[in-house]
């Protein structure tokens, strides 16, 4: 096992590596200058001296080569330093911590209602084959994974907020502060960020359940004569988990991927709004600390994901 993680870990390096390579080049690629982006909103260009452009420039490190830019963002990250927001004039590190307990909140809500409802409906699809349970299950599967979120957020806002207001269209509130309204402000986009993988997990449970169910060891069982609550239950069950959960592994990225639709829809202050805000202005410093971060949320919950396979099916074994 120490192995396993320790050659997880070395993998997980290179793929963050990667990742801020990527993401440090392909921003620089973009047309246009962020500093004139962010002075063209404050002040008057044509009468600012060229001097002071590069006093900025000098500031955020933007007049050094670009290699040496990026070794140099990478050591201050190894510091703890996410660096200053071009664009918003704030650290980094100050912004994301104000806006990741949103974004955070709405993922671990929309994580729990996709797993927990997704495995229900696949389970009681599978066991009631044929039936019609499975026969409403199975096409409502096929919209929940088809579906644009943007749209479905839309649908929501025009029949349960314009139509018939029950619910807030905008906003978000902490739990802390006011816990109704904030339960109310959340339900759109969490049904948004969930119905993908509450869909996708669906159909993955039916499936593993149904191979799971033709094994010898369930038929032993049913041969024992134990109750179909106890097979599905205790026999059928956790060995069925194994590949949902490797896909609710996958919805974390996924959630923070639909997390900058969602929440540019519903208007929630969150870290996906404020990346899309960061790439309309190039805020090179912005986009590439919210990438590094939600990049190693994605690998370490892979990583539990595959170490939890162990738990699971006893018989997995790791080389």
């Amino acid at each position: 096992m120490a192995t396993y993680i320790i050659r997880r870990l070395l993998q997980a390096l290179v793929v963050i590596v990667i990742v801020t390579l990527l993401v440090f080049f392909i921003m620089r690629l973009l047309p246009g200058d962020p500093l004139l982006i962010y002075l063209a909103q404050n002040a008057n260009i044509e009468a600012m001296p060229p001097e002071m452009l590069d006093t900025l420039r000098h500031q955020y490190g933007l007049d050094k080569p670009v290699m040496m830019q990026y070794l140099n963002w990478m050591e201050n990250i190894f510091r703890g330093d996410f660096g200053e927001s071009i664009f918003y004039h704030h650290a980094v590190g100050a912004l994301m911590l104000e806006r990741f307990p949103v974004t955070v909140h709405l993922g671990i809500l929309a994580l729990l209602t996709s797993a927990i409802l997704g495995i229900i409906a696949g389970l009681l699809a599978a066991v009631r084959r044929g039936k019609w349970l499975d026969r409403i299950v199975t096409p409502l599967t096929y919209i929940g994974i088809t579906i644009p979120v943007f749209w479905l957020g839309i649908l929501l806002i025009y029949l349960f907020g314009l139509k018939l207001h029950w619910l807030p269209i905008f906003g978000y509130t902490s739990p802390l502060e006011d816990f109704w309204l904030s339960s109310r402000q959340v339900v759109m986009p969490v049904i948004c960020l969930a119905v993908f993988g509450l869909a996708s997990n669906a159909r993955q449970m039916r499936s593993a359940m149904l191979e799971v169910i033709r094994q010898d060891y369930v038929r032993t069982a049913w041969s024992k004569g134990l109750s179909e609550r106890v097979i599905i239950l205790k026999h059928a069950l956790k060995n069925s988990l194994i590949p949902v959960i490797t896909l609710m592994g996958i919805g974390v990225g996924i959630i923070f991927g639909g997390s900058v639709l969602v929440e540019t829809v519903f208007a929630i202050p969150g870290v996906g709004r404020l990346l899309v805000g960061s790439i309309f202005a190039q805020d090179y410093v912005v986009v590439q600390a919210i990438t590094l971060v939600i990049a190693l949320i994605i690998l370490v919950v892979n990583l539990i994901v595959d170490i939890s396979y162990g738990w699971f099916d006893p018989r997995i074994r790791y080389g």
